[in-house]
């Protein structure tokens, strides 16, 4: 039986349909803090617990039986939540529910020297995997395309797109990374500590999603870098929290020096066929 944690989030969601289609819905279960949001991955045949990272016996629960546990990474840093706490929680309760082994949701970029706070928070818990006497595998997750569409989105209205200096960054469809996650949970042996990049096919900066942009909307759409100081106040005007502010600086000190541009088969290798291009998720989301 495999647990999947997250399970009514955008990735955990994907996750827990693909891997129900490669291994069938009675060997899966949907692990989520609120249940009731989990319906129609029940309607699949999943069976649906109740886990919460902030709650340690729901956790024990959720992880009752199962040979594989996958760990969708908590994003708590950015409402000023304690990831890392989180992820030990979680980590031990799989280790005392007797799983097998745990699958957790790393990025590209994990290493306690990134410039990107959520990559050394990922390095950190790869550290707790590798201490905790489990067997492991941290998924090197590219950018997710969502997420690069969502920072310039605010601008696409106004037909441009005000920014620091950034840099290329090989962003992901989640649909794509669900898939590679189920094929690996699917395949126990296939590795074992960190994947390489799961990344998709091409790297991209904002000048070049503003491009992108231009010609889905038919209307120009232009690229203004503006300086690192002038961001963070931006964003908190926007109703983003100081915290998450501080997150996205990160990503433009990161991207800026190269560490999310690498470009890896790894993906394709997984899921059997091109990932799709960042062109294909933004057409998507804005042509609606």
């Amino acid at each position: 039986m495999i647990v999947v944690t997250g399970a009514t989030g955008q990735l955990g969601r994907r996750i827990v349909e693909a891997l129900a289609a490669r291994v069938g819905a009675g060997r899966v279960v949907a692990s989520a803090r609120d249940p009731g949001k989990a319906q129609e991955l029940a309607a699949l045949g999943v069976e649906v617990r109740h886990g919460d990272y902030e709650d340690p016996d729901s956790l024990k629960g959720a992880f009752a039986g199962a040979s594989q546990v996958l760990l969708v990474s908590s994003n708590a840093r950015a409402t000023g939540g304690d990831t890392l706490a989180q992820h030990r929680r979680a980590i031990e309760a799989a280790r005392e529910a007797g799983v097998g082994r745990v699958v957790y949701t790393s990025h590209m970029a994990a290493g306690p020297g990134s410039q990107f706070p959520p990559a050394r928070d990922h390095a950190a818990t790869e550290a707790m995997l590798a201490e905790s006497g489990l067997r492991w595998t941290a998924l090197r997750h590219g950018f997710y395309g969502t997420s690069g569409l969502m920072m310039i989105q605010e601008g696409l209205g106004r037909g441009i797109v005000e920014a620091p200096a950034d840099g290329p960054v090989s962003w992901t469809a989640h649909d794509d990374l669900a898939a590679a996650d189920a094929a690996i949970l699917a395949e126990e042996g296939r590795f074992d500590g960190p994947t390489p990049p799961l990344t998709g096919s091409e790297a991209l900066d904002f000048a070049a999603l503003a491009g992108i942009a231009s010609d889905l909307l038919g209307r120009p759409v232009a690229r203004t870098v503006i300086p690192d100081e002038d961001m963070p106040a931006r964003l908190v005007a926007r109703g983003l929290p100081p915290r998450a502010a501080e997150m996205i600086m990160g990503y433009f000190h990161a991207a800026r020096a190269g560490e999310f541009a690498t470009v890896d088969p790894a993906l394709t290798a997984l899921i059997g066929r091109e990932p799709r291009p960042m062109r294909e998720v933004m057409r998507e989301r804005l042509m609606v």
